[in-house]
């Protein structure tokens, strides 16, 4: 036979957390005077306050083609040429940086999408510090409200 007790931690937990309701009440109705008006003015501006636009991550598709800066790599517009034409692919450049670099990266994606002609005009472009230093483009079937997005 199981006998099982009346009181539970449920209703303990549920007494505590009227106890604890009960104190913050209190405290907040003697607050003084003087703190009052700033709790106004507080929730005042904030009313006024724009809330913050979302932040949402970058909707890319996968890869259908990926090509890197290095020894023994095509340049990029005969890369392009050989990856076909079809409208739907969103060209990708992305530079990584070192400290003290940014300036070069920047020159460097512009240099980048210069070469890859029309296709370069509706590129993303990417500059970003890292560990590891170049260049990257890649090919991919990117969703419409990601092109309009970004």
């Amino acid at each position: 036979m199981i006998v099982r007790p009346s009181t539970g931690w449920q209703t303990i937990l549920a007494d505590l957390s009227m106890i604890l309701f009960m104190i913050a009440a209190s405290a907040l109705a003697n607050t003084p005077e003087k703190a009052q008006p700033v709790a106004k003015a507080h929730a005042a501006a904030a009313a006024h306050t724009p809330p913050p636009a979302p932040v949402q991550a970058s909707v890319r598709a996968e890869p259908v083609g990926v090509w890197s800066d290095g020894a023994g790599a095509p340049p990029l517009a005969q890369w392009l040429a050989d990856q076909g034409s079809d409208p739907r692919l969103r060209v990708t450049i992305v530079v990584r940086h070192g400290p003290g670099d940014q300036a070069a990266a920047f020159a460097r994606a512009a240099a980048l999408a210069q070469s890859a002609g029309e296709r370069g005009k509706n590129a993303r472009v990417v500059v970003e510090p890292g560990t590891s230093r170049g260049a990257t483009v890649t090919l991919g079937f990117d969703t419409e409200e990601s092109a309009s997005a970004t």
